[in-house]
């Protein structure tokens, strides 16, 4: 008697990758949008509490990016990377752009009772913090207009928003060693230009100092 074929080997089921299961969201199935969101909900609340640090606004920004995924998956260019790299960068991007929009409604929302209001952050100690906010004014929002964007970003978010150096750079998605080169460059700016503004309307003197014929 010939031996009975042996039974199948029971082969577990495959995990499906990220790719498979975007394709299956793009043919609207939840249960896929539902296994992505576990893989990725907690790396990407973890950068969105990082950078917007209240946990609320975090969660919110969470539900944005993949309330985007559900909405146009095809978003999602396999070519240009993984999955998870193209939703931690969504994430960042609401999670900057989520920042930004309650400071400028913060700053709506409180009285200026003079024209420096704005400036009274608490900002990191050190000497361009007291050589900044030691000649706040009109000079010094004129200056500010002349400085590149990259340099006017961290000067603003740095001493309007009161962020860090270490959380202007989660911010802007570059370097903390870019962010402090820009802050100096940023700040060499800024005291050459008020030097000048303050020379022409004096004569050649900065605020403070008397020349000799003055003595």
């Amino acid at each position: 008697m010939a031996d009975s074929p042996a039974p199948p080997r029971h082969q577990p089921d495959r995990r499906p990758t990220d790719v498979e299961l975007v394709g299956r969201v793009t043919a609207g199935d939840r249960a896929a949008f539902g296994e992505l969101y576990d893989r990725f909900a907690k790396p990407a609340y973890s950068l969105a509490r990082r950078i917007c640090v209240d946990p609320d606004l975090a969660e919110d920004v969470v539900q944005e990016a993949f309330l985007a995924l559900w909405r146009n998956p095809a978003g999602y260019d396999r070519s240009r990377g993984g999955f998870g790299t193209w939703l931690m960068t969504v994430v960042h991007h609401r999670a900057v752009d989520a920042v930004r929009r309650e400071n400028t409604q913060r700053r709506r929302n409180v009285p200026l009772t003079d024209e420096v209001s704005e400036w009274n952050v608490s900002p990191a100690e050190g000497a361009d913090h007291a050589a900044l906010t030691g000649v706040v004014g009109a000079e010094v929002r004129e200056a500010l207009k002349g400085l590149p964007e990259d340099q006017r970003q961290v000067i603003a978010l740095a001493y309007l928003g009161g962020y860090t150096q270490i959380e202007v750079a989660a911010l802007t998605g570059v370097p903390l060693g870019t962010v402090k080169s820009r802050t100096f460059a940023a700040m060499r700016r800024l005291r050459a230009a008020l030097h000048s503004a303050w020379a022409g309307e004096t004569g050649g003197d900065t605020p403070g100092r008397t020349t000799g014929a003055q003595r």
